[in-house]
This record gives structure tokens, sequence and C-alpha cells, in this order.
């Protein structure tokens, strides 16, 4: 069952993802994030709104959509020091971005994404109740004139109270991007 909805849910992605009206590529990311003793690679690919909110004094909220596949590896398997847990993560999250209008410089930004997890997340004391959880993210960075984005941002996976128990875990997470 786990499976089929995990194949479900990237299925869906895939297809929002493909729709080049939907999702047009616009940069892509590699982040590095560890945290409740997990480590986590993420590549993801990135597509910008056109919409400008709030603009005032050459800056104002754009955002853009992240769709990200992920690798966790946790070394505590169900409280056991040593003890590892492999699973994968598939998200698409919104964000939204505080930005100078010509989007390079410094910016902060914010976002609540959907994420299904290969497997039920189970590692130093904290066991998920549901594999899909929701990833919400709030960050800083600096975008240069060539193009690199270069961010630090904190991120809480939980399932939002859709089943208990919902323990949650953050991670530290440092993004290098680069915009097309």
């Amino acid at each position: 069952m786990r499976l089929r909805i995990t194949s479900l849910f990237a299925i869906a992605v895939t297809a929002v993802c493909a729709s080049s009206s939907v999702f047009a590529l616009d940069s892509a990311s590699l982040e590095f994030a560890t945290g409740n003793k997990t480590k986590m690679l993420r590549a993801g690919l990135q597509s910008n709104w056109d919409n400008q909110w709030f603009s005032s004094n050459g800056t104002h909220v754009g955002g853009y959509w992240d769709a990200t596949l992920a690798q966790w590896q946790g070394n505590s398997f169900q409280g056991k020091s040593g003890a590892t847990q492999n699973l994968t993560d598939i998200g698409i999250t919104p964000v939204f971005r505080f930005q100078n209008d010509s989007k390079k410089g410094f910016y902060g930004e914010a976002g609540i994404g959907l994420h299904m997890l290969s497997e039920i997340y189970d590692n130093n004391s904290r066991h998920f109740s549901t594999n899909f959880q929701f990833g919400d993210h709030i960050g800083v960075g600096y975008l240069t004139k060539e193009g690199w984005d270069l961010s630090f941002k904190i991120q809480h996976y939980s399932n939002g109270g859709v089943k208990h128990p919902n323990p949650g875990v953050n991670f530290a997470v440092l993004k290098a991007g680069y915009a097309f």
C-alpha cells in the first residue's frame, strides 16, 4: 500500500513538473541537511513565478515552485545507536521570496510543501505515523549576478496532526543552486 501511494504521488509530481506551462525550469539546486541524527542530500529543480506582490522601493514578494528528490540517512534507527535507516523523499513546495526587483542580492524566503517518504521515518526516538509529511522552511540567501544561489534555511517536517504520533523533525539546510 505504501509503495502504491508513493508511486501515485511521484506520478502526480512528475505530471505537474512536465507541463511546460506550469513548470518551466529556471534553476537547479543541491542541498545538504542535518538534524535529529539524520543526514539528508537533496536535489531540486525550480520554476519561478511571474507574479510580484507588495512592490515597494525596488523590492517585492515573488516566488517559485521547488520540486525535490532527497535521500535521508538516519544513524539511530528505532533508537539503536549506529543502526541506519535510509529513505527517499519526493516533494513539491511553493516558496515565497522577499527579494530585489532584479532578483539578485540578499533575500528571505518561506515555504510549505508536500512530501512523500518511501517508508515511515523511525530514528532517534522519533517515529512518524505516516509517509506523507508537510515540509515547511524559512531561510535567507544571496543570489549573485552570475546566477549562483547560496542559502541557509531551517526546515521542519511533520504530518500536521493528520495522525499521531506526530513528533516532527528539524533540519539545518545549506543550499547551493544555479539560475539558468
